[in-house]
């Protein structure tokens, strides 16, 4: 048997007439009269094979019959044009090695989305969450060349911690050797603490959420991109987040054109996608929601259908800005010009999918932080550490926290988040 090849080499110029060999998995299979039709799949695609009975031999034949969707195997043979394969070619096979038969796969076409979740180690094999993954895998090395021309340094982070940064009622809690420990929610208090000696880093780790939310954006353990700038007020920040969300996906719609197509995204829409969003205030958005209907005042807390129409038909992000104090967290600063609001911003995505990312300028009086802190039911001695960082070199700073799997979500047209990750974390279910 000849060294394998990736299954794209098939594809190559000049490949047809070549002997060579691939291997991979069974995508389908059908006999008929003698002659065995395979599509085998690798990392890199997808190719037909075929083997007659005259060819492979009696013995080798009827092993090959045996060969279950999702069974291993290496094919060695000639390649060949042929106008109704997939791409055009066919593997003609002298020889087909099974690696391992396997058994009758389990999943079909018409199969509940429970069953599928109960069978996601198998599930993840689909052609649209290949897909997924691949998109996700490409926005995060997007996220991290815009972030390397940014001079931001990447800082990892702890995800156990002895405070809730966020407040306790949504923070998972562990016994952490006789005391009280939480998974973290949120690494932007121990980036602040990074800022003196680098003044731009950011951090990719898993966040934790108690919340028994049951929507469609909603999961209990997520990716979480945070950033955080130095000497940057809410509109700088902004900026910088506008030259992110353009650049990431501009370079996704460039890298990764096959994947969106067959997610139904057009990568077209993405690279239509250009700075400057538009900046909406909450009291403005607010406005809009009670001229539309809605039954809103100042003060409301918006959620997914408030979100949803303030977006569904709109094609670009949209900015709102400078929310009243008491719906956000303990850290953001007091605007100056409106003692009822944060310097804080959500952004929205295009066509109704919500909140992808929530920024904020962060506040640096200390006074006003443990006011704050108090205010939310907690105890400054819990951050003690936290609140010390205002007392040596206290800056003028902001950052932002940003949910990878709600702006794959929108990138890869999803109905539910849980496709935007292999193993969903939800409510109802940890396992597999």
């Amino acid at each position: 048997m000849s060294p394998p090849v990736p299954i794209r080499e098939a594809f190559a110029p000049g490949a047809v007439g070549r002997a060579l060999t691939v291997r991979g998995w069974v995508v389908q299979r059908r006999s008929s009269g003698g002659i065995l039709f395979l599509r085998v799949r690798d990392r890199t695609g997808q190719l037909q094979v075929t083997g007659r009975r005259e060819a492979l031999g009696e013995e080798g034949y009827r092993a090959a019959e045996h060969l279950q969707v999702e069974g291993a195997c290496a094919v060695t043979g000639t390649l060949a044009e042929d106008p109704r394969a997939p791409g055009g070619r066919e593997l003609r096979a002298a020889r087909i090695d099974i690696i391992d038969a396997g058994e009758p796969f389990p999943i079909l076409k018409e199969q509940t989305e429970e069953f599928l979740l109960d069978q996601r180690h198998l599930a993840i094999r689909s052609p649209e969450l290949v897909a997924m993954f691949r998109l996700k895998a490409g926005l995060l090395k997007a996220f991290r060349s815009f972030f390397d021309q940014e001079e931001l340094l990447e800082i990892t982070p702890p995800i156990l911690t002895g405070n809730a940064a966020e407040g306790g009622a949504e923070a998972f809690q562990v016994d952490y050797f006789g005391r009280p420990g939480y998974l973290s929610q949120t690494a932007q208090l121990y980036l602040e603490a990074m800022l003196p000696p680098h003044e731009r880093v950011y951090a990719l780790t898993p966040s934790f959420r108690a919340e028994k939310s049951r929507t469609p954006r909603h999961l209990t353990e997520f990716q979480h991109l945070e950033v955080e700038l130095a000497w940057e007020d809410l509109d700088g920040l902004l900026d910088f987040i506008e030259r992110m969300m353009v650049f990431v996906l501009h370079e996704v719609a460039r890298t990764l054109p096959a994947e969106l197509e067959r997610l139904g995204r057009p990568p077209e829409e993405l690279r239509a996608i250009r700075a400057p969003f538009p900046r909406t205030t909450y009291a403005e958005a607010i406005e809009e929601l009670r001229a539309a209907g809605f039954p809103v005042q100042f003060g409301s807390d918006l959620g997914t259908v408030e979100e949803r129409a303030l977006t569904l038909d709109r094609n670009q992000p949209r900015f709102l800005t400078r929310f009243p104090a008491e719906l956000k967290a303990f850290y953001m600063l007091r605007s100056p010009n409106d003692p009822r609001t944060v310097e804080a911003a959500d952004l929205l995505g295009p066509e109704g999918y919500g909140e992808l990312l929530g920024a904020s300028a962060r506040e640096t009086d200390v006074a006003r932080l443990e006011a704050r802190i108090r205010a939310v039911g907690a105890d400054p001695k819990e951050y003690a550490w936290y609140l010390d960082l205002r007392r040596h070199g206290n800056i003028p700073h902001a950052g932002f926290g940003l949910g990878v799997e709600r702006l794959l979500r929108f990138l890869g047209r999803r109905e539910h988040i849980r496709d935007t990750t292999p193993f969903p974390r939800t409510p109802s279910r940890h396992t597999p």
